[in-house]
């Protein structure tokens, strides 16, 4: 398989051909996404939720975002890795922005970045993408201003706000980003848009009609349970599989059946009767 890039997933919009995303943050983890052969993994900020236990995004440093990254970045050989530009990376200035994207490229070694927002942010996009790095855009519920938003609330349901989001997708794909992802955004809404790009949609919660899909692979494989969203679907169930593992290696280790024979190593007797 051949390494996706910013152009293959063009070339699959244009094809009909579904693009696949999922998240990772780890090495492990990425090399069997990449093995499974899914387009794009994405190094998410939700990292602080699945692997930090914060209640939130907002907490999530470029030193957390550059860490993981580079983990997954050495995991992926086909997959494109798209990493987060976390809170406050790239709100403060356009400057700040270029400089902590390419953080994320030099350091996190990353193949794009994705950063939240719409017409507002269109400056950071333009001048980011200048500097050669691949932006991915993010619209509709936008994690990082889920304090402004009052919670997890579906994006676009009023004429005002459907409005705003397809102003502000034709935006961030005249200021340069290769693909936007729409998160909780009712599915005909989304639908449009996709329909109105010429880049990529990838949908969380937005329905069957974009252009791919993501989702966070602790809720698709059934790992993470302090909430689960409406969009989610578990395709496997880990979680249970790893806590059951967990528990017969307990048993085994009180009981003294593991480690048996077959996990020991063996030293001549001699040796053994030569230290008494």
């Amino acid at each position: 398989m051949a390494k996706n890039t910013v152009l293959s997933a063009r070339t699959q919009k244009e094809e009909n051909h579904k693009i696949t995303m999922v998240t990772a943050y780890d090495y492990s983890t990425a090399k069997l996404m990449d093995q499974a052969g899914v387009n794009m993994i994405l190094v998410g900020d939700s990292l602080g939720n699945v692997m930090l236990g914060y209640e939130d995004t907002i907490s999530v440093t470029m030193e957390d975002m550059i860490h993981h990254g580079a983990a997954v970045a050495r995991g992926a050989k086909d997959a494109m890795v798209v990493i987060d530009m976390p809170f406050m990376s790239y709100q403060t200035s356009v400057y700040d922005a270029v400089v902590n994207a390419g953080r994320l490229m030099k350091e996190g070694r990353g193949n794009a970045v994705k950063l939240e927002g719409g017409v507002e942010v269109c400056p950071q996009i333009k001048a980011i993408v200048a500097a050669g790095i691949p932006v991915c855009a993010h619209l509709g519920l936008t994690p990082q201003s889920i304090n402004a938003f009052g919670g997890h609330k579906v994006q676009g349901k009023t004429e005002a706000a459907a409005k705003k989001l397809i102003a502000d997708a034709k935006a961030v794909q005249e200021a340069g980003a290769f693909a936007v992802v729409l998160e909780c955004v009712p599915a005909k809404l989304a639908e449009h848009i996709t329909k109105e790009l010429e880049i990529p949609t990838i949908g969380i919660g937005a329905g069957a009609g974009c252009d791919g899909q993501v989702l966070v692979y602790q809720d698709l494989l059934g790992m993470f349970s302090d909430f689960t969203p409406k969009f989610v679907k578990r395709f496997a169930n880990v979680g249970e599989l790893m806590t059951e593992g967990v528990k017969k290696y307990i048993e085994e280790v009180e009981n003294g059946t593991f480690p048996a024979k077959e996990h020991e190593y063996a030293i001549d007797e001699d040796i053994i009767g030569r230290l008494y």
